[in-house]
């Protein structure tokens, strides 16, 4: 089973920049990535993982913008690095999808596909 995945990667500092990056998608990797214990929030074909105790990390304003732009409306704050994946055919993960993508690039003035 394939456990690397090409990840929309949304940092929360400004300063670093948004990219794809393959990730290792077990538990111990995404850990790393979100700096801790991690959660997700889910819409139709893609979800992302993001620290869940966000309140100790910066805000994440672009993974904010994103998470709404793309159609999912929350109250919450985010915080930390967010990680963005797909859905596989089984439930699994993938990468993450090429509509969300155009749409961080579009958000962002980003070119991020190669």
């Amino acid at each position: 089973m394939n456990t690397t995945y090409n990840a929309l990667i949304v940092p929360a500092h400004l300063t670093q920049p948004v990219r794809i990056e393959t990730v290792d998608t077990d538990m111990p990797a995404l850990q790393k990535l979100v700096a801790g214990n991690f959660e997700s929030i889910t819409s139709r074909d893609w979800h992302v993982y993001l620290n869940d105790e966000g309140n100790r990390l910066p805000q994440n304003v672009r993974a904010e913008v994103l998470i709404r732009e793309a159609g999912v409306y929350l109250d919450d704050a985010f915080n930390g690095t967010a990680v963005f994946l797909g859905h596989g055919s089984r439930g699994d993960e993938s990468d993450a999808p090429r509509h969300l993508i155009r749409l961080a690039e579009q958000l962002f003035d980003l070119p991020l596909a190669a």
